[in-house]
């Protein structure tokens, strides 16, 4: 009789993920929660670093690289989609957690759909154009009602 494999998820793309944790606070997605979200974006192999930050890092990193004085909730590096997609998220904390409460949605679905946003763009999704907006968004709504979260728009 064949042994059964212990092992998870053998034939899963593989998958290098860091999530760096830069600010302090209570409520910040899981390691398992990111992965989650990253995998359901993005089942092919990868090498991603997912970095929480405060606001001044995110100010600091949008005003480097967009040219946009104030922190955002998302910024995206992408390196490379293929043969393995690589790039870095960086979330910024404060900016998350405000608009969860605006929008008065719970913290973890903002988070989620925003690591979902974030994927997408490394991907090469935008959001330049009305059509490219909405095949975007469709695809958020579809990615995270698979997860069990809500239409975030």
């Amino acid at each position: 009789m064949p042994m059964k494999s212990t092992k998870r998820n053998a034939t899963a793309a593989p998958l290098s993920l860091s999530v760096q944790y830069a600010t302090k606070a209570e409520g910040l997605p899981t390691r398992t929660e990111v992965r989650k979200w990253v995998r359901a974006t993005h089942p092919g192999a990868a090498e991603l670093t997912v970095r929480f930050v405060d606001a001044e890092e995110g100010r600091s990193l949008n005003a480097q690289y967009r040219g946009k004085d104030y922190a955002t909730n998302v910024l995206t590096f992408p390196y490379a989609r293929a043969p393995v997609l690589a790039g870095d998220l960086v979330l910024c904390l404060p900016v998350v957690l405000r608009e969860a409460a605006e929008q008065c949605k719970p913290a973890p679905a903002h988070f989620a759909h925003l690591v979902v946003h974030g994927m997408l763009h490394l991907q090469g999704y935008d959001h330049m154009t009305g059509a490219d907006a909405r095949a975007m968004e469709d695809r958020e709504c579809e990615i995270l009602a698979g997860l069990g979260y809500p239409d975030p728009y």
